[in-house]
């Protein structure tokens, strides 16, 4: 039997085969714990971290309101650094919840995917 874990795992790999990021067009990968949830746009051919951010300090708010908020601070920080297009990665999560409302609002803040 295949552990949650295993299956997520091999959703990412599959995932993380089609796509890559670039300086112009980096990488947004999520990472959803049980209590946080940590954004960074990544260039993957320089192997470098753009910019990123998480909900750490943000406490007021239900845990998708909380996504939404680091959704919006993740626009405006890449934004400031002058990237505007990203490839989404979400690193073997549903595209539900906490997942897409910070994809929503990272849309909102002015992000392309």
């Amino acid at each position: 039997m295949v552990s949650k874990i295993q299956r997520r795992n091999k959703i990412k790999a599959r995932i993380r085969g089609r796509i890559s990021g670039t300086a112009a067009r980096p990488r947004m990968s999520v990472f959803r714990s049980n209590k946080q949830i940590y954004v960074q746009l990544v260039d993957d051919l320089a192997g470098k971290t753009l910019c990123a951010t998480s909900s750490k300090g943000i406490e007021e708010g239900t845990k998708c309101e909380i996504a939404a908020k680091v959704g919006d601070a993740i626009a405006k920080k890449a934004i400031a650094a002058g990237i505007t297009e990203v490839v989404f990665d979400r690193n073997g999560y549903l595209f539900h919840g906490r997942v897409k409302s910070l994809a929503d609002a990272a849309r909102n803040g002015g992000l392309k995917f």
